[in-house]
């Protein structure tokens, strides 16, 4: 199951491009919204190796997803894939800038199964997806909000 949104945001492309890139912040963020986040690498510049195991709350259930940068293409592409015990999951973030001031962020999540309970579960949201890309179009809104506004501060 594929999710993808656009939000042009008032920053110049890198300014974006390095606010999606501070893990830090991003970890922290995670955190402040009830995550727990563990790093499982040692490297000490961003890149590509970089790895996280999260875990979070879902519909009354502990789930862990393990996270791994994949490639980090300064200015304009991040991809991390993703493993939990259900699903594989790709996310990609893309900068593309429009002006020297303006920029837009693609952000594109895919989910796929490892398992038939989880192609089951697939099949199931499918039926709500309306209101599924609703949903994921306000929270990354949201979230691309808080990097503009990091940003911004730094």
């Amino acid at each position: 199951m594929k999710f993808s949104i656009r939000r042009d945001v008032d920053l110049a492309a890198e300014a974006l491009f390095r606010a999606a890139s501070n893990f830090h912040a991003i970890e922290r963020m995670l955190v402040r919204r009830g995550a727990t986040v563990r790093r499982l690498d040692d490297l000490a510049a961003p890149g590509v190796g970089m790895r996280w195991l999260i875990g979070f709350d879902w519909r009354g259930r502990h789930r862990e997803v393990t996270a791994e940068v994949v490639r980090l293409d300064a200015p304009e592409l991040l991809v991390l894939n993703g493993t939990s015990d259900q699903f594989d999951l790709v996310i990609r973030m893309s900068v593309v800038a429009l002006t020297r001031t303006k920029s837009r962020m693609i952000f594109e999540t895919e989910a796929r199964p490892r398992s038939m309970k989880a192609r089951l579960m697939l099949q199931t949201a499918k039926l709500g997806k309306a209101q599924l890309d609703r949903k994921f179009g306000r929270r990354i809104g949201e979230f691309i909000a808080d990097l503009a506004s990091g940003a911004q501060a730094a």
